[in-house]
C-alpha cells in the first residue's frame, strides 16, 4: 500500500507538471499549497503516536503497563500475597498518578527480565520500563529506549560468604578474593564491570555467569559459588531477604565496601516518543522538588499558594502532556496524595516508613536496611546527587 506520503508527493509532483503546462489553471500559489501540504502529511506520517495518548485509548479504566521486578527487595518486590514494594514500584505508582490513573486499580505490572526487558519495552508490551535497569551508551543509542529520570544512583557492589572468605581476615576487602567463585548474570553491564575489575586489580577472582540472579542466589546458597555481584541495592537486599528468611544459616554474609562502577538506574521508555518521555522523568522530578521544598503527603493541601514557585509545582500543568490528552493542573497533588516526595517513597521502601518527613533529613529515618545518609541518593542539599532543574 502507497504511503500517504508518497501519495502526496506523487501528487505534488502531478501539480507541478499542470502548472508548467500552457493554459493550466494551476497557480504557483496552488503549488507552494500541495508541498506544504506534503510536508506536513510527511511529519505527521513519521511522528510516533504518544504512548501517553495510548494510555488514554485505552478507556476509562485501561491499565498503565509497567515493566518490574519482582524479586528485589527495596526495589521491585512481590510478596506472597502478590502485594508490590520497592522505590521502583513507587515510580510506577507516582507517574500513573500524575497522568490521571488510580495507582492501585489501573497498572499492570509486567515481569521485565534482565534478558527480555528491552525487547518488551520496543514492542509495546509496556509502555514504561522502571527496573532498576543502568543508563548505558549502547543501551541509549543502540537499542530502542530512551533513558528518563535517575530515581536511583548505585553502583556494583559484591556480597560474599564470609564461611568461605572470612570479613574479618580479609581487611573487608573484596582485593583479596583470589581463587573465589563469583557469580555473575549474564547479559548484564554487570557482567562486563566485574570482569574488568578483576583484570585491572589482577584480583584472580573466577568470574562464574549465571543464568539470572535466582541461579545465582541459589549457587551462593548451596555453595558453589562464594560471592554474588550485582547492584550494590541489590547485595543489601539480597543480604536482608537470605538473613531474614534463614535460608543461608553459617553463611555469615558480608558485602565489601568496594563499589566496582557508576550504575545510574531510572526509567526507560521509546525512542521518539518525547512527550510521554517528558512525563516519565518530570514525575521523578516533581518528587524530588516537592522533598526540596518541604511539601509532603501531609501538608500539600494546606501549602502557601501565593508562594509562586509553591503555585506552580501544585496548580500548574507546565505543558507536560500531549494536545488531547494534557496532564491536570494538579498532576504533582495527584502524585504526593498516592505516593509523597522523595523522601517518602525511601522511607517507604527501604525504612520502616514513620520518617516524619516535617521534620525531614535523610538522617532522621529509622529502621533503614539501605541509608541514604552519606549517599549519592540525598539531596544536594546534603551532599548527594538527586538535584531537579526548575520547575517553572
Amino acid at each position: 500500500m502507497r504511503s500517504l506520503l508518497a501519495t502526496t508527493m506523487m501528487l505534488l509532483m502531478m501539480t507541478a507538471a499542470l502548472a508548467g503546462c500552457a493554459g493550466s489553471d494551476v497557480t504557483d500559489e496552488d503549488v507552494d499549497t500541495a508541498r506544504e501540504e506534503g510536508r506536513l502529511a510527511g511529519i505527521a506520517e513519521a511522528t510516533p503516536v504518544s504512548t501517553l495518548d495510548t494510555i488514554h485509548e485505552r478507556g476509562e479504566n485501561g491499565m498503565m503497563k509497567c515493566g518490574v521486578k519482582d524479586s528485589q527487595w527495596g526495589m521491585g518486590f512481590a510478596d506472597a500475597d502478590g502485594v508490590r514494594s520497592g522505590l521502583d514500584i513507587e515510580y510506577c505508582r507516582a507517574v500513573a498518578a500524575a497522568i490521571g490513573l488510580d495507582p492501585d486499580t489501573q497498572i499492570e505490572y509486567i515481569l521485565a527480565s534482565s534478558g527480555d526487558r528491552f525487547e518488551k519495552l520496543a514492542s509495546g508490551e509496556i509502555d514504561v520500563l522502571i527496573r532498576t535497569t543502568t543508563w548505558t551508551t549502547s543501551r541509549d543509542v543502540g537499542l530502542n529506549a530512551d533513558f528518563a529520570g535517575m530515581n536511583f544512583f548505585d553502583g556494583q557492589g559484591i556480597l560474599i560468604r564470609g564461611d568461605a572468605f572470612p570479613q574479618d581476615n580479609m581487611s573487608n576487602s573484596a582485593l583479596n578474593l583470589a581463587g573465589a567463585n563469583v557469580c555473575v548474570g549474564t547479559g548484564t553491564t554487570t557482567e562486563g564491570n566485574v570482569a574488568d575489575w578483576n583484570t585491572v586489580n589482577s584480583v584472580g577472582m573466577n568470574v562464574i555467569p549465571v543464568a539470572d540472579a535466582a541461579e545465582a542466589t541459589a549457587e551462593l546458597v548451596s555453595g558453589s559459588c562464594d560471592a554474588f555481584t550485582g547492584d550494590m541495592s541489590a547485595m543489601v537486599a539480597k543480604k536482608y531477604t537470605l538473613e531474614t528468611a534463614g535460608d543461608c544459616d553459617g553463611c555469615d554474609l558480608w558485602i565489601a565496601p568496594e563499589l566496582l562502577s557508576k550504575e545510574p538506574l531510572g526509567a526507560a521508555v521509546r525512542d521518539m516518543d518525547s512527550d510521554w518521555k517528558d512525563v516519565v522523568t518530570w514525575v521523578w522530578y516533581g518528587m524530588v522538588t516537592a522533598e526540596e521544598m518541604g511539601l509532603h503527603s501531609g501538608n500539600y493541601m494546606d501549602a502557601d499558594m501565593t508562594n509562586p514557585s509553591v503555585d506552580r509545582l501544585l496548580n500548574q500543568n507546565l505543558g507536560l502532556g500531549t494536545d488531547a490528552n494534557p496532564l491536570p493542573a494538579t498532576w504533582m497533588q495527584n502524585v504526593l496524595s498516592h505516593v509523597g516526595n522523595y523522601g517518602e517513597a525511601w522511607d517507604d521502601s527501604f525504612c520502616d516508613g514513620s520518617w516524619d518527613a516535617d521534620v525531614g533529613g535523610s538522617d532522621t529515618m529509622t529502621g533503614c536496611v539501605l541509608s541514604r545518609v552519606g549517599t549519592a541518593n540525598a539531596l544536594v542539599s546534603e551532599g548527594g546527587l538527586q538535584f531537579a532543574p526548575p520547575m517553572r
